[in-house]
């Protein structure tokens, strides 16, 4: 039986989190190790005194409140340069590829230029096409009148500097300004989100918010740096933010039960709707799904693209809801002019 991509040995354990610390000449977190690594803290930690001891190099350690972080010190020394593989291009034009459309032109162009850099330094004699991927757009936003806006989001996240946005929700008519901490970009979806929190208007007293504002990033009308820094939460976990149950709306969690019959039960079997998922398999050909989820809205829509194969079981309250949104629809249908 062939062994599990994450199934790695100690030894390639030790020579990743080297060739990490080496070749990036950033600090790390504990909690990231970690997790790039697929173990435990305790043997990220044994790892790095091999590191050391093995290699003779310094590796700092430095505390941010309760999150240890990992650098190497490199003394001047610069990390010898080696060039990209075929096998990490072909990745990397298949990431650039299917991300395309979540790029915009500029950034792009960007992507592809940096690429096609590495390629002419392949051996001459390698085989290398960059045409085996693709990306289907139908749908997808064009996120290239938010490329300044990006770049300034990500200035701001390099220098932890406070940003002043302008911002427009769908149905507003004009945009709202108001100033935040920019913490991570992400997508969803087909859409890229910025989570960010809170900060202060000059001039105004500060009132914490009851959730951290989670903006869509093609409604940025526009980003602007302030002059004022700020300190990135020290307990800042994206994973446990929002990879921890169904939707992108983080709510009071909520447990679900739903019925899958056809098409919907293979299609829903074979992916992750949450990490604390569980799936039972009926003797007809149904599916149960159990999962925990803080979005209702985006709940009930993934419900309804199934159509007549998905059944809503529990709990009580959604599946109400459920059903008084089905009428909404049937009605809309059978209205007459």
């Amino acid at each position: 039986m062939p062994r599990k991509i994450n199934d790695k040995t100690y030894g390639e354990k030790l020579i990743s989190l080297f060739a990490k610390l080496l070749f990036t000449g950033e600090r790390h977190s504990l909690t990231d190790l970690a997790r790039m690594l697929d173990c435990s803290k305790q043997t990220v930690l044994r790892l790095v005194e091999d590191i050391e001891r093995s290699y003779k190099v310094n590796i700092e350690w430095t505390m941010e409140g309760r999150r240890r972080y990992f650098r190497l010190k490199t003394l001047g020394q610069q990390p010898p340069t080696l060039n990209l593989t075929t096998t990490e291009l072909h990745a990397l034009y298949m990431c650039s590829s299917f991300a395309q459309h979540l790029l915009g032109r500029r950034f792009l162009e960007e992507a592809t230029r940096g690429l096609e850099k590495g390629r002419a330094l392949l051996p001459q004699k390698t085989r290398f096409s960059s045409h085996h991927f693709a990306s289907y757009k139908p749908g997808t936003i064009d996120y290239t009148p938010q490329q300044e806006s990006i770049r300034t989001l990500l200035e701001a996240m390099e220098k932890s500097r406070v940003c002043k946005i302008s911002y427009r929700t769908v149905l507003a008519k004009k945009s709202k300004t108001f100033y935040i901490k920019p913490y991570r970009l992400f997508s969803h979806q087909d859409t890229v989100y910025l989570h960010a929190g809170l900060a202060r208007k000059p001039g105004k007293l500060y009132k914490a918010p009851e959730f951290d504002p989670l903006l869509a990033v093609h409604r940025i009308q526009k980003a602007e740096l302030d002059e004022r820094p700020f300190n990135f939460p020290e307990d800042y976990d994206f994973e446990k933010i929002f990879n921890r149950n169904f939707g992108v709306i983080k709510e009071e969690a909520f447990v679900v039960k739903v019925e899958f019959t056809g098409f919907a039960a293979g299609f829903v079997a074979e992916r992750i709707w949450s990490p604390d998922q569980q799936i039972q398999k009926l003797p007809d050909g149904k599916i149960h799904l159990s999962f925990s989820a803080s979005s209702k809205p985006e709940l009930v829509a993934w419900l309804l693209s199934f159509g007549d194969e998905a059944r809503l079981l529990e709990p009580d309250w959604l599946v109400e809801k459920v059903m008084k949104t089905l009428t909404r629809q049937f009605e809309a249908y059978i209205q007459k002019d």
